[in-house]
């Protein structure tokens, strides 16, 4: 077998899904890229055919090396779920989960893998429980800051794609509060929900271009974002990249980037599971206390949070940055 040489070849292997994992690519490229690591990406797309055929094109051309014991990678990075036909292909596997989505399956390959690094501290107890190892590198979101967007006092979803984000919920609470500001949200034409008219609800179903939607993101003060679950949450983490007042749930990993500190948090009400992790779900009681507490914050108090929030996205967004190379790197030198 071939011994690890720098540059570090990487090797991502992901569904190329438009949404987060497209975002999670993105990023990973970026960073190791300007870490000097050779990196590529196996992306899986969208296509039956792709679904069922793929995975045996793979293990077809990982035989010769597999007879060869030659690998044409350091690293394999896998996010979310394992791919088995890339195994062969690395001197070393490790998976970047979303434990949300870690499945039976997943768990029926888990001794290919040769360590877990994960994005939250959440899921370190989650995986360590399966007798993985375990590393933390945490993770980044694009930052959507824009000083020149004048801030309201008005509230935005971002429910995107998601089904997880209570939007449901959200638009008919707000719909019987004709007093509140005005909420908008913005839904992906495929799972869009039923629309609620009122008059204070700006509800933008389709396909926008990036730059309205950041002008969006800026333009509020407020951002409204009751998770039922996340595997990091680039939507949380982009709302605190603008120094944005976010609401989420308190609950894990939400309430690990959003704290009192630098937003508010919503309890929750029932708890459902969901493969690896859990379901949080708040109520409408639980929203409309949220939301007054919100209206009732003074501006001070408002410029401290903003400050906070944009403050810890800085951070944040260095130390991952700092700090992946030589955490990935660590893992693929054990023995």
């Amino acid at each position: 077998m071939q011994t690890i040489k720098d540059p570090l070849r990487v090797n991502i292997v992901a569904w190329d899904n438009g949404v987060g994992l497209s975002r999670d690519i993105r990023l990973l490229i970026e960073q190791l890229r300007s870490d000097g690591v050779n990196v590529v990406v196996s992306a899986r797309r969208r296509g039956k055919l792709r679904k069922w055929f793929g995975p045996w094109v793979k293990r077809i051309r990982a035989v010769p090396y597999r007879l060869r014991g030659v690998r044409l990678y350091d690293v394999n990075l896998m996010l979310e779920h394992i791919r088995p036909e890339h195994v062969p292909m690395a001197n070393r596997s490790l998976l970047i989960p979303n434990p949300e989505w870690f499945n039976e399956d997943d768990r029926k390959v888990l001794s290919l893998i040769d360590g877990v690094l994960v994005k939250t501290e959440h899921a370190i107890p989650l995986f360590r429980a399966l007798g993985c190892q375990v590393k933390k590198i945490g993770f980044t979101s694009v930052d959507r800051f824009d000083s020149s967007v004048q801030r309201e006092r008005a509230f935005f979803h971002l429910a995107g794609r998601s089904t997880a984000k209570r939007t449901a919920l959200l638009l008919e609470v707000w719909a019987k509060h004709p007093e509140w500001p005005r909420l908008t949200v913005v839904q992906n034409p495929r799972t869009a929900q039923p629309y609620i008219e009122a008059a204070n609800i700006d509800l933008r179903v389709g396909y926008f271009d990036d730059s309205e939607l950041k002008r969006l993101q800026n333009a509020h003060l407020f951002h409204l974002c009751p998770s039922e679950t996340e595997g990091f949450g680039h939507y949380l983490m982009e709302a605190l990249s603008v120094g944005a007042i976010t609401l989420t749930t308190d609950a894990p990993p939400m309430n690990e980037l959003v704290t009192p500190e630098r937003g508010l948090l919503i309890p929750y009400q029932q708890t459902r599971p969901k493969n690896l992790a859990h379901r949080y779900l708040v109520d409408a009681a639980g929203i409309e206390a949220a939301v007054y507490k919100t209206l009732a914050l003074e501006e001070a108090k408002i410029r401290t949070l903003s400050n906070a929030a944009r403050a810890f996205y800085l951070r944040n967004d260095t130390e991952f940055r700092s700090g992946l190379f030589n955490k990935i790197l660590s893992c693929a030198r054990k023995s």
